[in-house]
């Protein structure tokens, strides 16, 4: 049986054809990526460019052909710097993708006698500071260690407790101006710098720690709790999708669900960003 095929003068391999769906496959990713950014455009002036360069070396127009050449030749390094950003956004997102980071860490269930780690501390404390329009945040690590956002604030290696989270929270506590990171059972690290969202189409109405909890789960594997300062509405933020309004069965439901992969118990659709 024969490999390849003829279009008109033309003889295509099963292997071509592979080689254009990637390569369309590769220029979709990199055009998603880049949509909504200064990148873009970017990215289009540097394609014109190369265009125009190839164009002139065929027609043989060796003067012009030189000039860009010289462009062309320092092309790679200027692309990295130019879109370092975007690069590491698009080898987290390759990282996230992996078999290996969506493996939850058997961390989560390794407490005494074999019991995993309560959310009830969690669920209590959201519903207190949602009542008091108090705002959290709170990072869960999964498979993702969130060592370095850790680093960024102070270390506590506590016991969870309502009461703890409650005055880590505290509008007059010291701690209370960030994340809190939540990792092997126990609360590592408060008033920690999550990164805030790029994403063009997170509406106004949310403030900065719902971006920052979208920014932190559009490039790790964490679930973000988040209770709202302005109305106290309690979220949960995971893969970049926010589930908004949660009332406390539904917080439990949802925790159970993205931290142990337990059935949910009550169905609450994710609040779409482009509302």
């Amino acid at each position: 049986m024969s490999s390849s095929f003829a279009i008109g003068f033309l003889r295509i391999g099963w292997i071509d054809v592979v080689d254009v769906l990637l390569v369309t496959v590769l220029f979709y990713q990199l055009y998603k990526l880049l949509t909504g950014s200064v990148a873009l455009k970017i990215f289009l002036g540097l394609m014109s460019l190369y265009l125009t360069y190839l164009v002139v070396k065929a027609a043989g127009m060796e003067l012009l052909t030189s000039i860009l050449g010289q462009f062309m030749s320092v092309g790679v390094i200027a692309s990295v710097v130019l879109f370092q950003q975007e690069i590491r956004r698009f080898l987290l997102n390759i990282g996230k993708a992996t078999a290996l980071e969506r493996v939850r860490m058997f961390s989560w269930r390794r407490e005494t006698g074999g019991q995993r780690m309560s959310i009830t501390p969690f669920v209590e404390a959201a519903k207190s500071l949602s009542g008091k329009n108090t705002g959290a945040l709170i990072a869960f690590t999964l498979s993702t260690e969130l060592k370095f956002y850790a680093d960024s604030g102070d270390l506590i290696d506590a016991a969870i407790s309502k009461r703890l989270l409650m005055s880590i929270f505290n509008k007059t506590s010291p701690l209370h101006d960030g994340a809190v990171i939540i990792a092997n059972g126990r609360i590592n690290a408060a008033r920690c710098i999550l990164p805030v969202s790029e994403n063009p189409d997170v509406p106004a109405s949310m403030g900065l720690r719902h971006r920052a909890a979208i920014g932190l789960t559009e490039i790790t594997d964490a679930v973000v709790l988040v209770v709202s300062e302005e109305t106290g509405q309690v979220s949960l933020v995971r893969s970049g999708e926010v589930f908004r309004n949660l009332a406390p069965a539904d917080l439990r439901a949802r925790l159970n669900e993205f931290l142990f992969n337990a059935a949910p118990r009550a169905a609450t659709a994710p609040a779409d960003l482009a509302a």
